[in-house]
């Protein structure tokens, strides 16, 4: 981006100005009237730069509302973009002191202003159109007021008043995806794609276990944050495709090359769902790849002249990747990758964190943990990773919405363990490969995925959580590695032992970690996590007995290896051994996931 001034060098967030679209598009703010002053000295101007009717700002279709207006607490002080559905405006929260953006569904084709404040329908042959789109407009701020994913837009509140419906969400500030990839002037590599590709896959997943579908997935519609460089997915739209879905005049603008075939036209063997989020998530990567979208859609139903990625792009990344974008860009919605979940593990994202279309766990352990009573003894982790005990139910049982829980792949089947003695071991062993050995001499076809809670935790403001899922009965056992490199048994725990045996059954949802209140404590870094549930539980005394508070604490590094030339079986170390053993007591499945915690 080009400015005069680093005040400048700042993009912010703002709808498009046309009359049939209400997507949102990234401005610089150089080509915008200038944004409210910070507060400076303890005082705050929210009128910003004094204009005396916000419409000026927004294509003066005489709709917005005027500046120092106020919606309950906020008071507008600018308009950031006005669409054939909403006008989005700049505004001061008088009760936390902070700019938000709101959003006012505001059909102009459909209605007009009257008064001061009041939205009214022009004419009665409107007003089933304008009331299902009120309906899709609040229906969307409830669904993403629910969500809480970094990757997600958030909203903080909505509230449906003077004939009509607000939002309230954060004012984001950032580049758009597309911008970014022109900035950067050649292809990134694959490690930048899948740093993209990791948050957005994990937030659609989010969405679609809703049955919430965003539909218009392209490079200008994801931006990366000012603050943090992350993706954000903007404009879910959902109040403009019902009304498109109603009338002639409004309907959705598709993006050639990123829409798949069946948003032209949805016939009874093409309906839309997570495949067409697939498709258009896929195609923008094929931009970020090539500099263009695949041929469109619908084109290639007749005669497809797409090239593979797996040809155009060979060399630069790996096969497997390159195939499984090419697996998601099929041009049929039946040939296509089905779901998200099938997506990361094709590109090989299920291992850093599986998930799948599935319910967000709310409740599912009844709720949030007990309180601590004041008589309690909270366990004290050395390392002051994690602290506090509770009292709730160890095991939660199956979870309508939740069997659509799709396993991921194994690496490889039991023969693949270590290999058989002598083996060279080196002075000193790294805990994460040691981690990889157990999923590589993984069980075929006994599949495990975890779901924590959240991806980042926060240093005294967040618990740990997670869940587990089996397709075989077996016994869970999950170990942690700290940023300082500590590795402790945190399941089965000193604490669990006394409420409940690790037993979990196939299909079932486990919370482990249920019986402990767990907050996050110093060192921030990454936590990394293995789960392996195997048909015998898991003995880690031959590699420890040192307790550290509740939780057994295992050998690292030097000492590690020490321990593993002393290992007089062929599997991994971290395996542990297997108890009351018989024909099938090495079967056991494993995954790994990892969680930020960060101040």
């Amino acid at each position: 981006m080009s400015s005069s001034t680093p005040d400048d060098d700042r993009t912010v967030i703002r709808p498009s100005i046309s009359d049939d679209d209400e997507r949102t598009v990234i401005r610089p703010r150089s080509s915008v009237e200038p944004l409210p002053p910070v507060i400076e000295s303890g005082h705050h101007n929210p009128r910003g730069n004094g204009e005396s009717n916000a419409a000026s700002s927004a294509g003066d279709s005489g709709n917005a509302l005027p500046v120092g207006t106020f919606l309950t607490e906020f008071e507008l002080t600018s308009v950031l973009g006005e669409g054939g559905f909403g006008i989005v405006y700049l505004a001061w929260d008088h009760s936390l002191e902070r700019r938000v953006a709101l959003k006012e569904y505001m059909p102009a084709a459909l209605s007009a202003r009257v008064g001061t404040s009041q939205v009214q329908v022009k004419s009665a042959r409107h007003r089933e159109t304008f009331d299902l789109g009120l309906k899709s407009f609040v229906n969307e701020a409830k669904l993403l007021a629910s969500f809480d994913h970094p990757s997600l837009v958030k909203v903080y509140r909505f509230w449906e008043a003077n004939g009509t419906a607000y939002m309230v969400m954060p004012f984001y500030e950032g580049i758009t995806l597309k911008d970014k990839l022109r900035e950067l002037g050649e292809p990134p590599d694959e490690a930048w794609l899948m740093a993209m590709l990791a948050p957005l896959t994990e937030a659609l997943a989010v969405i679609h276990a809703e049955n919430c579908f965003h539909r218009d997935i392209a490079p200008d519609n994801v931006i990366l944050l000012a603050s943090t460089g992350k993706p954000l997915l903007l404009d879910f739209g959902a109040a403009r495709r019902v009304i498109g879905d109603m009338t002639q005049a409004l309907t959705v603008i598709l993006k050639p090359g990123y829409a798949p075939v069946e948003q032209y036209a949805e016939a009874p063997n093409m309906k839309q769902g997570a495949w067409t989020d697939v498709y258009a998530l896929a195609a923008t990567m094929h931009f970020a790849i090539h500099g263009r979208t695949p041929p469109t859609s619908v084109g290639r139903l007749m005669s497809d002249n797409y090239i593979a990625l797996a040809e155009s792009a060979a060399g630069r990344y790996r096969s497997n990747f390159l195939q499984a974008l090419d697996q998601a860009l099929a041009v049929r919605p039946e040939d296509r990758t089905q779901s998200i979940a099938a997506l990361r593990s094709d590109l090989g994202l299920s291992d850093v964190l599986p998930l799948d279309e599935q319910t967000r766990f709310s409740g599912a352990a009844g709720g949030r943990h007990e309180a601590l009573s004041a008589d309690a003894k909270k366990p004290r982790v050395s390392r002051g990773l994690w602290l506090g005990l509770g009292a709730v139910l160890l095991l939660a049982a199956g979870i309508g919405g939740y069997a659509a829980f799709k396993p991921s792949p194994v690496a490889a089947p039991a023969t693949a363990s270590l290999p058989a003695e002598p083996v060279v071991i080196p002075a000193s062993l790294n805990m994460l490969d040691e981690f990889d050995k157990v999923l590589a001499a993984r069980t075929a076809g006994f599949d495990v995925e975890a779901l924590p809670d959240l991806p980042q935790i926060r240093i005294s403001k967040d618990d740990l959580g997670f869940k587990v899922k089996s397709s075989r009965d077996g016994f869970v056992s999950v170990l942690m590695l700290d940023p300082g490199g500590g590795l402790i048994q945190i399941f089965p725990n000193k604490m669990s032992e006394n409420l409940g045996s690790s037993r979990i059954k196939a299909g079932e949802i486990m919370l482990p970690m249920a019986s402990l209140q767990l907050s996050a404590q110093e060192p921030t870094g990454t936590e990394h996590f293995l789960v392996i549930v195997s048909q015998e539980m898991r003995d880690y005394s031959a590699l420890s007995t040192e307790i550290d508070d509740y939780f057994l604490k295992l050998p690292t590094k030097e000492a590690a290896a020490a321990k593993a030339r002393q290992w007089s079986r062929n599997t991994p170390l971290l395996l542990g051994a297997p108890v009351g053993c018989n024909a099938d007591c090495d079967k056991f499945g494993a995954v790994r996931f990892q969680i930020e915690v960060v101040r």
